[in-house]
């Protein structure tokens, strides 16, 4: 496996974003869902909320992830967990599922469907996806200061971000009402952005002349550039909706 720096970073993380296990636990035994009820964990990352579902709730899970790299990675995690792990992107998933009683999207780009990047309408098209009563746990940066142009720019290269006041607001005009809304706290930030340059270091000490080191190496020094200059803009929040 071509090893990169998200695979390595995600590696070392429990959570594949600035944000607790325990959180997502707790919202998790917030949504109140009987054991053996579908969930659909989309853009899985290496898995571990997937197993953690699986495993702590009894749920019926199935992980999807179009990086074959990171669904590898996925199935690692997640073995013995009971969570299946299914290399694809998420519109074709959601094609082929009946409606689930849980969905989970956290940091994960075209969430619903390829190109489809306003918040609104995402949080309409996986709300038909969902069981009537369902629940969507949906977690994701949210701006919290205006930030400058060129971080703007950069951040939302792939996804469409909002304020956490933002968030709540599109998930009610798409139908959801807001069950919780968390924060993460700088600590969790600090613990994060650590972990990853911290792993992607160890990996380029232990692989100095390995092909992929000088891409790890820019890719570990991109993202700590940026997170260190847009810590002051930028938060993260988890939501957990329901169906109204």
């Amino acid at each position: 496996m071509r090893a990169s720096f998200h695979l390595i970073a995600y590696r070392a993380l429990d959570v594949c974003n600035a944000l607790e296990m325990a959180t997502i636990e707790a919202a998790a035994a917030r949504a109140d869902l009987p054991a053996g009820a579908a969930a659909l964990d989309i853009g899985c990352g290496n898995g571990a909320v997937a197993a953690m579902l699986a495993r702590r709730f009894g749920l019926k899970v199935t992980a999807v992830e179009r990086d074959p790299a990171m669904a590898a990675l996925a199935r690692e995690r997640t073995a013995g967990s009971g969570a299946t792990v299914v290399e694809a992107g998420s519109e074709t998933v959601l094609a082929d599922l009946a409606p689930q009683d849980l969905i989970v999207v956290i940091g994960a780009t075209e969430a619903a469907a390829a190109g489809l990047r306003d918040p609104q309408a995402v949080f309409e098209r996986l709300r038909g996806h969902l069981a009537p009563g369902g629940r969507l746990l949906w977690g994701d940066l949210f701006w919290s200061a205006e930030p400058p142009a060129p971080l703007r720019m950069l951040v939302e290269t792939a996804n469409t971000y909002l304020t956490h006041e933002g968030w709540q607001a599109a998930a009610r005009a798409a139908g959801f009402a807001v069950v919780s809304a968390d924060v993460s706290s700088p600590e969790t930030w600090d613990r994060y952005t650590a972990a990853m340059d911290a792993a992607a270091h160890a990996w380029l000490a232990d692989h100095p002349d390995a092909p992929e080191a000088p891409g790890v190496r820019a890719s570990a020094g991109r993202v700590k550039a940026m997170f260190d200059f847009g810590r002051p803009y930028i938060g993260f929040g988890l939501y957990l909706l329901k169906t109204e």
